[in-house]
């Protein structure tokens, strides 16, 4: 399922909640935990992506998933991508997430925070993609326990996103901008694109396995620039 709003706050917000099985080509098989040598798979999740009207509302990217083939895991994480960064709305989305992860392990949000910045990173320009968040993959399901674990897990991530995210976008919405702050936005966003084009693993992954291509690439801005 498939749904894209736009208007005068969020200029496009698309959100995804996909179901999908089947079996991966092999020579992509190879590259899919517990696929090498069965290659069936299920897959579930949510993605959320909103690129905003106002430059000085930071674009935002929510993703929450899980995965079985031989092995059951999940993953996700939440990031901030500000084409105006303030250190107001930094501090207040990592401070969310660092609450969120908190009752999950005393490393757990610099571990995944860590990933992030790793993760969100556009090598060809030598810039991140963002301000960071968390980003978590892997989290294997051995037993019900640790099922249930990881899922709590993934729900207090989607939850703590819709928690801190509308206070920073009423913080922001009604600030003024320049056809200058316009113009950062629009290039910046072509920075996005290129993020998720040649890097994104959900890219990768949705083209790999026949999804829908209208699906795979709605995280794209509805405009943007290169200079």
């Amino acid at each position: 399922m498939r749904g894209v709003m736009t208007g005068q706050v969020f200029e496009k917000v698309g959100v995804n909640v996909s179901t999908v099985a089947g079996e991966f080509a092999p020579d992509f098989a190879q590259s899919i935990n517990g696929a090498e040598s069965d290659p069936r798979f299920f897959a579930t999740g949510i993605s959320l992506v909103a690129h905003m009207a106002n430059p000085h509302v930071p674009a935002v990217h929510m993703n929450t998933r899980f995965l079985a083939t031989t092995r059951r895991w999940f993953g996700g994480g939440a990031d901030l991508n500000p084409p105006i960064p303030y250190a107001e709305d930094t501090d207040a989305f990592h401070a969310r997430l660092r609450a969120a992860c908190a009752p999950f392990g005393p490393d757990a949000y610099a571990r995944y925070s860590k990933w992030a910045e790793d993760y969100f990173y556009i090598p060809h320009r030598g810039v991140h993609r963002g301000v960071g968040g968390i980003f978590y993959d892997h989290l294997e399901c051995a037993d019900d326990a640790g099922f249930d674990r990881n899922f709590e897990f993934t729900r207090a991530v989607g939850e703590a996103f819709l928690d801190i995210f509308p206070h920073i976008v009423r913080r922001r919405m009604d600030q003024p901008f320049t056809e200058a702050e316009r113009e950062e936005q629009l290039v910046w966003r072509g920075r996005y694109a290129e993020f998720n084009l040649v890097y994104d693993r959900g890219t990768l992954f949705g083209l790999k396995t026949g999804g829908n291509i209208d699906a795979i690439l709605m995280s794209l801005p509805p405009l943007a620039k290169w200079s």
